[in-house]
């Protein structure tokens, strides 16, 4: 592409023609190649501008930077790179990317999801009822992405715009035409969404999560907010809102440019759950719609999980399917990784792992491992631990969750990263002593996870919470293989 054609799809403060052609676009300046434009910005750690050279040295044909400092040398220094001085470099990002890759976007049907929790479990569910009835998909989230059938591994929960659009160009190559991304605060914020054009916009919740970044709770919210009014276009066409939520509830009376659904289980939701049954493995219930109502059936398990498929029920419905279609799918779908994940074994009690990393998403995981085992008198015993370098203030409340539902807390580290563990631990611990309840505290994650089992007896249930999918342990020396499943798995084959 030329880069005179590049030119014409960004907004600059000014820009220099050139005859360069622009083969891809990077804002990593060790992945630049032969007729790359590169993107120079300032970010939270570090300044790409300070790369430009070494882009230009490894072949790049032109530079957006958000420096004016660095336009005007390389006007002087470097006549033949094309060159433009943006005002936002992430928006120039997208924009650029999407020149490249030959927009992309506009040929997919994109359905966003937001929310503290449920933002993987409801895109996985949606996507599987949209695949259900033939739709090739991208699927970009926590655990994995699929491109129409191919699933990778996915490294962040929402890329940078760049990333993105080149995912979506390669579903577009390989034939699809549903687009379903988990959004987070973090990406609304950092526009690495910007320019998307998105279809149905799905709300899930909002519990105190990432205040390290955002601050406060407002900020938290306006940022996923924004994905309701619209990300350098259009505000959805269809906004899915969970109204049970009080911040869902904002995000309704705000929504009014688009075709708001509502869902939840209280009076007055356009998409509802009645006739309520569930166990260990199942849940089913009758989806009420404006449509009609339908018996659901899935393998999920709980409450939290009746309100990721209202959500994507709602959403699929949007898309096009049919009630019959989505009870179809809700009953096919398969578990999701990391997400209330039963560790098979015949030891006659449940171990379960879980992602459950907010004190509001704990509260919820032991609320329904009681009813679980509330029939046959079982145990509930909670394993957790807090993250490092993250919202300190949320540590004595997800004590406070465990202690406060649980028969046995075991306490021990997550993913410390930067911090003492036994730091970490020590501010939630104080929160399980508030509850009086008896509390094992063992640092490292792998003996606590034994210690957690061998404490079981038949009819309890042990959460493994936190971790869910990770296949790593961020320490302060760098990440270390870990998993929960695989951890649990293994104890569980020694008491056979």
């Amino acid at each position: 592409m030329n880069w005179n054609e590049v030119l014409r799809e960004i907004e600059t403060v000014k820009s220099a023609e050139a005859a360069a052609l622009v083969d891809g676009v990077q804002y990593d300046s060790r992945r630049v190649g032969s007729g790359d434009l590169f993107v120079a910005m300032r970010g939270g750690t570090a300044d790409g501008n300070q790369f430009i050279d070494r882009a230009i040295a490894q072949g790049a044909t032109a530079v957006l930077t958000d420096s004016s400092e660095e336009y005007d040398r390389l006007r002087r220094e470097h006549a033949e790179t094309g060159v433009a001085l943006v005002q936002h470099g992430r928006r120039a990002m997208a924009e650029a990317s999407s020149a490249v890759f030959g927009h992309p976007e506009q040929h997919l049907a994109l359905s966003g999801v937001t929310g503290t929790n449920g933002k993987t479990t409801t895109a996985f569910l949606l996507e599987a009822m949209l695949r259900s009835i033939g739709r090739r998909c991208v699927l970009i989230g926590t655990i994995e992405t699929h491109i129409a059938g191919e699933v990778r591994e996915s490294p962040h929960t929402t890329p940078e715009s760049r990333d993105v659009l080149e995912l979506f160009a390669e579903g577009v190559k390989a034939g699809a035409t549903e687009a379903v991304m988990e959004m987070s605060s973090h990406a609304l914020e950092q526009e690495r969404v910007w320019g998307l054009p998105v279809d149905v916009a799905i709300f899930t919740n909002l519990t105190q999560d990432h205040l390290d970044y955002h601050g406060t709770m407002e900020n938290y919210f306006a940022a996923k907010a924004q994905l309701f009014q619209g990300v350098g276009t259009p505000p959805p066409r269809v906004a899915v809102v969970n109204v049970d939520d009080p911040y869902g509830k904002r995000i309704a009376e705000a929504a009014d440019r688009s075709q708001l659904i509502r869902y939840g289980l209280d009076p007055g939701a356009d998409y509802s759950a009645e006739e309520i049954s569930m166990r260990a493995g199942e849940t089913r219930f009758r989806l009420q719609t404006p449509h009609g109502a339908v018996d659901i059936r899935s393998l999920l398990t709980g409450r939290v999980n009746i309100y990721n498929l209202l959500a994507a029920a709602a959403s699929a419905h949007a898309r096009g399917l049919t009630l019959e279609q989505i009870a179809a799918a809700a009953e096919s779908g398969a578990q999701v990784r990391g997400r209330f994940e039963v560790v098979p074994s015949k030891s006659g009690f449940t171990v379960v792992v879980d992602y459950a990393h907010t004190d509001d998403a704990l509260r919820n995981l032991i609320v329904l491992a009681r009813e679980l085992v509330r029939e046959c008198g079982g145990r509930v015993i909670t394993l957790f631990g807090c993250g490092g370098d993250r919202d300190r203030t949320k540590r004595p409340r997800m004590g406070r969750a465990a202690g406060e539902g649980s028969d046995l807390v075991v306490l021990t580290s997550d993913n410390p990263r930067g911090e003492d563990p036994m730091a970490i631990i020590a501010e939630a611990l104080a929160g399980v002593q508030e509850t009086g309840k008896q509390c094992i505290v063992e640092e490292d994650r792998a003996r606590a996870i034994e210690t957690a089992i061998h404490s079981a007896r038949e009819g309890d249930i042990v959460l493994l919470a936190g971790k869910g999918h990770e296949k790593v342990q961020v320490l302060r020396s760098g990440p270390v293989p870990f998993d929960d499943v695989a951890v649990a798995a293994r104890v569980l084959k020694g008491m056979e």
